[in-house]
């Protein structure tokens, strides 16, 4: 059992990041298209469809984590499907495609060993969201334990993401110096 402030704070942090990811996709359809299919993991005629289920699948996780009722289905799909994005990472990078995009937001980001981890990392949260909450009466500090737990992790999450596309735009400065 997880303490039912934790599991909140985790289900909505992997929440917002859904429902920002599924915006993506829904914004960027062709430009997503063109990114999933350059992982070269799906027959080219299923791209679109798999963009599109893709998209479907993280609005549904973004929704189900924050109702309670379908928290822990939807905490288990978001592990399910960010497992599904380390292992396309992973693959690619093992085939020696560096050059892909990873998909995962507006700024691009070519793949790397740290966006596997990061997915990883991500899924291991995924998981603690989903085990079942202690039975414990939420107390008035817990609220704003709880808002500046998902502050802290947003602007984390932010600082990584910033870290991780610099890092990549210097990959690609150095490769074109070459």
């Amino acid at each position: 059992m997880v303490d039912p402030v934790l599991q909140q704070i985790l289900a909505l942090a992997l929440a917002l990041l859904f429902l920002h990811a599924a915006w993506h996709k829904w914004r960027s359809g062709l430009r997503f298209e063109a990114q999933l299919a350059e992982y070269r993991v799906l027959p080219e005629g299923l791209v679109h469809v798999g963009a599109r289920l893709l998209m479907l699948l993280e609005f549904a996780v973004a929704l189900g984590l924050v109702l309670p009722a379908f928290r822990q289905p939807a905490a288990l799909l978001a592990a399910g499907l960010l497992a599904l994005y380390a292992t396309a990472m992973a693959v690619n990078l093992i085939r020696g495609r560096h050059h892909i995009d990873c998909g995962c937001g507006d700024t691009p980001q070519l793949l790397s060993v740290w966006l596997v981890l990061r997915n990883l990392f991500l899924v291991a949260a995924a998981l603690v969201s989903a085990l079942p909450a202690a039975p414990r009466a939420p107390a008035t500090l817990d609220l704003m334990l709880g808002l500046l737990a998902i502050s802290a992790l947003i602007l984390t999450w932010l600082m990584l993401e910033q870290l991780l596309a610099n890092a990549s735009l210097l990959r690609e400065w150095r490769q074109s110096r070459d």
